[in-house]
């Protein structure tokens, strides 16, 4: 078990508190922010420390460090607090729920938060500082680099590349082999069908109203020559 304070109050920092005492053996001691966002002394009953002090009030070499913040600046912004808390001298702990389907030799590196329902294939790597939110296929022999976000629902076929700060929303897909620049942005129900450029953002095109109103539908099969079938009752025989 280990004593953690964890970086930010706001709902990521709420949910990591709730993973972290309900999935784990850790212990949530207190909470990190920088000064000026500060405006209580408490939150979840636990201090709140100024980011710029966190040492001098809780040690590197006896207390740990989680930073569940969220995409902002494609990452960026969590990378930069992932580093900072690194220099300062902390251990960064990762969450992997004990609700996501991961095999023996499983690895992954530190500060990753990866939750419930996500289904992590052998041979695959996942580097450090990667938020996974639920229900994603990571496809065998894989590779997830540093500082990406992968929303829900994505799936990444088998041996793929995902670089440095990338970015995926909810529904996208992958093609396997794919090679996935750093810094690529995949929108949500985007399908990836191959290497991607750095900084490309790739959108779906949004659904369309079909210029009717869902009452005027007789029927919602997608063939509605069977919908309008009349039932037939086999005749039983004397």
């Amino acid at each position: 078990m280990s004593k953690v304070v964890v970086f930010g109050v706001s709902q990521w920092a709420e949910l990591a508190h709730f993973y972290l005492t309900h999935d784990t053996h850790h212990e949530v001691v207190a909470f990190t922010l920088d000064h000026d966002y500060i405006e209580a002394s408490t939150y979840k009953d636990r201090p709140v420390i100024a980011f710029e002090e966190i040492e001098k009030h809780y040690a590197p070499g006896e207390f740990k460090m989680f930073i569940p913040m969220s995409f902002k600046r494609m990452n960026h912004v969590r990378a930069e607090k992932y580093y900072e808390a690194k220099k300062k001298g902390y251990e960064l702990i990762s969450y992997v729920s004990s609700k996501a389907t991961v095999f023996p030799d499983f690895n992954c590196g530190d500060n990753c938060f990866i939750l419930e329902d996500n289904t992590i294939q052998p041979f695959v790597k996942i580097g450090n500082n990667v938020v996974m939110w639920s229900g994603n296929h990571i496809g065998h022999h894989s590779v997830i680099k540093d500082h990406v976000m992968i929303t829900s629902h994505v799936v990444i076929s088998g041996a793929c590349t995902i670089d440095d700060y990338s970015f995926f929303g909810v529904n996208a897909t992958v093609r396997e082999e794919t090679i996935v620049a750093h810094d690529t942005l995949v929108g949500m129900s985007v399908a990836i069908l191959k290497d991607t450029s750095e900084f490309d953002v790739y959108k779906a095109t949004p659904a369309q109203p079909a210029g009717f109103r869902s009452d005027q539908l007789k029927s919602l099969s997608h063939k509605p020559e069977l919908a309008d079938r009349k039932p037939t009752h086999a005749s039983s025989k004397s």
